[in-house]
């Protein structure tokens, strides 16, 4: 299913570029608005919790590119990104780029592809501020964000990013049927907004078109594969895991 929450926009010309309804037109229940230097998007605490930002700057993307593991982690490990191997990266569920930036911070070449629009407005300002932040521009300079949906025209959105598909990484939404796994307000703030996935095999079946050496899948670790072909190869930790399907061989 697609997202049902309307969304509105407090900046008219944000408004008009990402084709949202203004604040105060309509029912909006969640609001994309600038507090304290950032764009977020916010609603009702009591459901929503505090309000939604992409910050790479400081927080969890901070602690993770310091501490996460670098190449041995499991993101790394399945886009193929070894010693002397730095392929470049789409992922085409881009989300709050947070996999993409752990990528970029390794030194991949990565192009974020979103089609929600105020989760696309999320990535852009989140990406703006990195690019100015001295401690991070180097990672957020290999770092491409573009508006579209990948499970149409994906050809044509890498095309658009100037990023070599040589792994297309997708992580789509996965059903949860299990209430604790939306424990955390932040995450439910945001499948509120994405919605699950049911077009899921059509972006794998479009992602093996396109990339030109693997395309990778991020499941839950006991979710069932995307429908379609068998993954070649499977790598897993203790909650997630990756379903790998190789054309050819990534080199240095």
């Amino acid at each position: 299913m697609r997202p049902g929450v309307p969304v509105g926009v407090a900046d008219p010309a944000l408004a008009a570029r990402l084709g949202l309804p203004r604040a105060g037109e309509g029912e909006a229940e969640l609001l994309l608005v600038h507090q304290g230097g950032r764009l977020v998007l916010a609603g009702d605490p009591k459901r929503f919790g505090h309000p939604l930002a992409v910050d790479f700057v400081a927080g969890r993307a901070a602690h993770r590119r310091r501490f996460g593991g670098g190449r041995g982690q499991l993101v790394a490990r399945a886009c193929g990104l070894a010693r002397g191997v730095t392929p470049s990266v789409v992922d085409a569920t881009a989300g709050l780029g947070r996999d993409a930036f752990v990528l970029a911070s390794l030194g991949a070449e990565v192009l974020l592809i979103e089609r929600v629009a105020a989760i696309f407005a999320l990535l852009e300002d989140g990406l703006a501020r990195a690019r100015e932040d001295a401690g991070i521009d180097e990672i957020a300079a290999r770092m491409a964000l573009v508006h579209g949906d990948a499970t149409r025209g994906l050809e044509a959105l890498v095309a658009s990013g100037s990023v070599a598909p040589q792994v297309i990484h997708l992580d789509p939404m996965f059903p949860h049927r299990d209430k604790s796994a939306l424990v955390k307000k932040e995450m439910r703030l945001f499948r509120t907004l994405a919605g699950d996935d049911p077009d899921a095999p059509r972006l794998l079946e479009a992602a093996l078109d396109v990339a030109t050496h693997r395309v990778v899948v991020k499941r839950p670790r006991k979710a069932p594969s995307i429908e379609g072909p068998s993954p070649r190869h499977v790598i897993e930790d203790k909650t997630s895991r990756y379903d790998l399907y190789v054309h050819r061989r990534l080199e240095a």
